[in-house]
């Protein structure tokens, strides 16, 4: 599947999530996930894994320029001095000079926007990282950054899912040619008992979860990033790409219902829109 190319990058359609994988089992499971072809890791400072990604892509040996590496900034941390010294600590965690994209995890009710984008455009203009872009990010949020501050804002990284509908999201991204990219794309294990996916996968020769990741990354500027920890689980998600569906399943995936947001953190969400 081709990558998306946005501000210069080529991202990978589908890529590992590393959200609660710790210690010794993250390191395994990045490892594992690039020895079968992985070419997208995500991480963050909030995840508290990013040593052990280093460690990971260090023990694979896999050549940087043939990797896209993703990490954030938390929410706490977007004034433009504790940006900076997030990004050294993050950096300096993977063991890497540069990352490939580098966003804001959470948006925060008190951030001076125009100061923290000129902070991150800083840091790409040093070459510290390739793009920039943000996370959990609504149309108003996004137009304030694209429109008001001309940030070149590389993806909008946003739970979604079969069971949530992004809608006006998506059509925004779509209108600046920006990608999404999907977390919690499996709905953290919620699809997998869902009969409706798991009629369509039995068409198929699929699972209910391959049924959910095919249908996010046959949209036009949509990337996933699961988390899977297992070799299983990883293969099964690569395995997802070959699935083909047709229009009855994709009207069979519309009917069902679209409000079920699972990652809406009542102290700091923004007022989804």
């Amino acid at each position: 599947m081709e990558p998306l190319y946005t501000k210069g990058i080529a991202l990978p359609r589908l890529g590992l999530g590393t959200f609660r994988l710790q210690g010794d089992g993250c390191r395994a499971a990045v490892e594992g996930a690039i020895g079968l072809g992985y070419r997208h890791i995500d991480t963050a400072e909030m995840y508290g894994n990013e040593a052990e990604v280093g460690d990971a892509i260090q023990a694979s040996g896999i050549k940087r320029a043939d990797l896209h590496v993703t990490t954030k900034v938390w929410h706490e941390n977007l004034a433009p001095d504790a940006i900076r010294k997030a990004f050294d600590a993050s950096l300096a965690k993977l063991k890497l000079d540069h990352v490939d994209l580098y966003l804001v995890h959470w948006p925060s009710k008190t951030m001076q926007l125009g100061a923290v984008m000129e902070t991150l455009m800083k840091l790409k203009d040093e070459g510290r990282t390739r793009a920039i872009g943000v996370a959990n990010f609504t149309v108003s949020l996004l137009r304030q950054a694209v429109e008001e501050i001309g940030a070149p804002i590389a993806c909008n990284q946003v739970e979604y899912h079969v069971l949530l509908e992004q809608t006006k999201v998506l059509a925004y991204l779509r209108s600046k040619g920006i990608p999404l990219v999907a977390y919690c794309p499996l709905a953290q294990g919620k699809i997998t008992d869902n009969e409706v996916l798991q009629k369509i996968g039995a068409k198929h020769g699929a699972s209910a979860a391959q049924v959910a990741l095919k249908w996010l990354l046959d949209q036009d500027n949509v990337a996933a990033i699961p988390k899977a920890s297992r070799a299983e689980s990883q293969q099964a998600n690569l395995d997802a790409l070959n699935v083909t569906l047709d229009d009855a399943d994709r009207a069979a995936i519309a009917a069902l219902p679209t409000n079920q947001r699972l990652v809406n953190p009542a102290a700091f969400a923004p007022d989804w829109d």
